[in-house]
């Protein structure tokens, strides 16, 4: 099953975004998503498996798409993915928000920052700082430039992926998409 489309980024990965695996790995995924969507709960775990199986092979980002309407924490979630990266804790907070998607009330986050070990004061001010909301803010509009209208969104190697968030379609799609 062919899952490319001819849709692809309109804001390529830059320095910006937070990346995981290999960083000069011959395959690109990329995420645009809301960690209150239970779709994006379940994805996170076909990502992980696939990060394990391919790590050498893949550099993965993620990119902020609240779909505030509908899931309510969604943005503060995603601030408080961002203030974590402020002290090194992006991709910790990132996994704890979308295991703990159930509960994204600003007091679980709270706990979920300080069990990262996060300076909680420099945490609570991150989050309310412009600067974070702005960026949260340029992530979603990069996805709605790049033809995102829901999360999960993946585009592979820059174009995106129609198939299904599930290991074998995001393998496959690897495999055929051109480096």
């Amino acid at each position: 099953m062919n899952t490319r489309q001819t849709v692809s980024l309109t804001v390529p990965e830059d320095g910006r975004d937070h990346i995981t695996g290999k960083r000069d790995g011959p395959f690109t995924l990329l995420e645009y998503g809301d960690y209150e969507c239970p779709f994006c709960g379940r994805a996170h775990i076909e990502v992980k498996r696939l990060l394990e199986d391919a790590g050498d092979e893949v550099k993965f980002s993620f990119r902020n798409f609240p779909l505030s309407e509908i899931h309510p924490h969604a943005k503060s979630a995603a601030l408080a993915a961002e203030a974590a990266a402020r002290q090194g804790r992006f991709w910790p907070m990132h996994d704890l928000l979308l295991e703990n998607q159930r509960d994204l009330r600003a007091e679980k986050i709270l706990d979920l920052a300080d069990s990262l070990g996060l300076d909680l004061e420099r945490f609570e001010g991150d989050v309310r700082t412009q600067e974070l909301s702005e960026r949260v803010h340029e992530d979603f509009m990069m996805g709605v430039r790049s033809g995102v209208n829901g999360t999960p969104t993946f585009f592979v190697n820059g174009l995106r992926h129609n198939g299904p968030a599930e290991y074998a379609s995001l393998i496959q799609a690897l495999r055929e998409q051109p480096l």
